[in-house]
Parts: structure tokens; sequence; C-alpha cells
């Protein structure tokens, strides 16, 4: 039996709360980014924090993977268009 959560809707990031660097799909600033965030083993949205591995579905309907600090586009939470 599977035990997957359904992702938690955190909205959009807020400037004002600490929100760790999202990637997107063939984001050429991938390493660069890697190394600020180097061994953490939480990612951040709006000053809430995720363990690597939580998904969480953003405001713009992006489905959001936590790896290692930071956060990867997987696809969309929108069921009719994943």
């Amino acid at each position: 039996m599977s035990t997957h959560k359904k992702p938690i809707f955190v909205g959009a990031p807020n400037p004002e709360l600490k929100t760790s660097p999202i990637l997107e799909p063939m984001d050429e600033e991938v390493e660069v980014l890697a190394q600020e965030v180097e061994g953490l083993e939480v990612c951040y949205f709006n000053g809430q924090s995720f363990h690597s591995g939580d998904y969480v579905c953003s405001g713009t309907g992006a489905l959001l993977r936590c790896e290692n600090g930071m956060w990867a586009e997987v696809g969309s939470c929108d069921p009719d268009n994943p």
C-alpha cells in the first residue's frame, strides 16, 4: 500500500519570507545554486521548512520537490494537465 501524501498548497513565493531557490526544467544556474545550498537537508517556502523529498504545489500550479535545499519543478498540480 502506498503512503504517498497529497502535496500541500503553499501559494506564491512571498519575497519577504525565506524561500529556497526554485529551479525550472533545464535551468542553467543549477550548479551555481547548488553551491549556495550545499549540504542542506531542507527547503523553505514562505518561511516553512520541508524535508528533502517533500512535494508542494506552488501558487503558479507547479509541482515542486525539495532536493537538497532547492526546489525542483517536476510537473503540474493540475490533475487534468499533469
